[in-house]
C-alpha cells in the first residue's frame, strides 16, 4: 500500500498555520479541528509542525506565559517528510523509530497532505484482515 491510495481516500486537507501564531490560538485549531498536528507554513513552504505534544512540551518548561508566544518558538524545525510513492511499512518504521505521529507529505516540494501514524495502522490492519480472508477462503476450497 502507497502513501497516495491512501490520501486518495482519506483526502488531502491539511490544517495549516503561520510561524506567527500564538500557541493559544494553535491549541485552540487543534481542539476545533480535532487533529494532532498542523503545519506550520511560511509562504506557502513548509517550516515546521506542531503537535499537541510540543505545546505540552511548552506548557511543562514556560508555564502559561507560553500560550501567547508564536508557535515558531515551540514548533518541530527538523520536518521529517513523506513522499506519495512510499509504503506504509516504510513509514511505520520511519515513525516508531524517530516516535513521531505526523509526517507531511510532499511530492517536488508542494505539500499535498498529511499522515498519521493512525492512518497507517488502520490501512496495515485492513491489509492484514484482506490477506486472512484470502486465507480462509482457500483453505476453504482446498
Amino acid at each position: 500500500m502507497l502513501v497516495s491510495q491512501i490520501l486518495r481516500t482519506k483526502g488531502d486537507t491539511v490544517f495549516t498555520v503561520g510561524p506567527a501564531e500564538t500557541v493559544a490560538a494553535v491549541a485552540a485549531l487543534l481542539h476545533s479541528r480535532r487533529v494532532g498536528a498542523l503545519i506550520v507554513l511560511e509562504a506557502e513552504r513548509v517550516v515546521g509542525i506542531v503537535s499537541e505534544r510540543d505545546i505540552v512540551r511548552g506548557m511543562a518548561e514556560g508555564g502559561a506565559d507560553c500560550l501567547q508566544r508564536p508557535v515558531s518558538e515551540f514548533m518541530t524545525r527538523d520536518v521529517l517528510f513523506a513522499d506519495p510513492g512510499e509504503t506504509v511499512e516504510s513509514l511505520l518504521t520511519r515513525m516508531t523509530d524517530r516516535r513521531i505521529r505526523h509526517l507531511p507529505v510532499c511530492k517536488a516540494d508542494r505539500l499535498v497532505g498529511i499522515v498519521s501514524i493512525g492512518d497507517l495502522v488502520k490501512w496495515k490492519i485492513t491489509e492484514v484482515e484482506a490477506e486472512a480472508d484470502g486465507l480462509k477462503a482457500y483453505i476453504a476450497a482446498s
